[in-house]
């Protein structure tokens, strides 16, 4: 699906954005916040729960956020005093403002699409998995930022289609475990396999999706 606002589009399916039909780049939080700010639109998010969004159970600066601001504006051509997309509420966040509009590919309502929830378990955090493209690593830009010593900056890759879930790892120092074995290549994940990144432990989980709500039964 893209999502078009001015001369933008933003492409959820490459994750990619384009101004005036080329490409710009952003980086992978940048592309993140804009589509968080997409998504919620016209709801003002607060500070507070953007960061749970895009650093999860990890402590950032309201600067760090400040910057990726910067950066999503500057590409999308959002400057000067009076920005026309993203909105600063005073002493609560930001919000998505313009006019937005999502477009389906023409093959997109024939696409399969998962058919399980995909979970990462390290410790007491809970990691969801979204379809596509979820990179691992100790960089703060990775999708999902794992801060310890022993993970490499873009340390590993789990993908995640109709077909199930996949992990790869890129070429980290310390190696990626599937099962207490060393991967290499694409490794097929499967309900509660155990990964560990580095020195770093995970559970990986698969759930059913919720089907359609059922209809109570008034005599209860």
């Amino acid at each position: 699906m893209r999502i078009c606002f001015g001369q933008c589009v933003l492409d959820r399916d490459t994750w990619e954005l384009s101004v005036d039909g080329r490409p710009v780049h952003l980086s992978p939080k940048g592309l993140k916040f804009l589509d968080l700010l997409l998504t919620n639109r016209p709801r003002a998010l607060s500070k507070e729960e953007i960061h749970q969004k895009l650093w999860p159970d990890t402590f950032v600066s309201d600067g760090t956020l400040t910057s990726l601001l910067a950066e999503v504006r500057s590409a999308i051509g959002d400057g000067g005093r009076e920005p026309g997309f993203i909105r600063t509420v005073h002493r609560h966040g930001y919000a998505f403002s313009g006019a937005a509009e999502e477009v389906r590919s023409a093959g997109e309502a024939q696409r399969p699409r998962p058919r399980l929830a995909y979970r990462l378990y390290s410790g007491p955090r809970e990691i969801a998995l979204e379809e596509g493209e979820n990179i691992l690593g100790r960089d703060p830009e990775a999708a999902i930022f794992i801060d310890h010593a022993s993970v490499s900056r873009r340390h590993a890759r789990v993908t995640v289609s109709a077909d199930g879930a996949t992990i790869e790892d890129l070429g980290s120092k310390n190696g990626t475990k599937v099962g207490g074995r060393l991967i290499s290549g694409v490794q097929p994940l499967a309900d509660a396999d155990e990964i560990r990144l580095g020195s770093v432990p995970m559970t990986f989980r698969a759930f059913p999706l919720s089907g359609s709500t059922a209809t109570a039964d008034s005599r209860v």
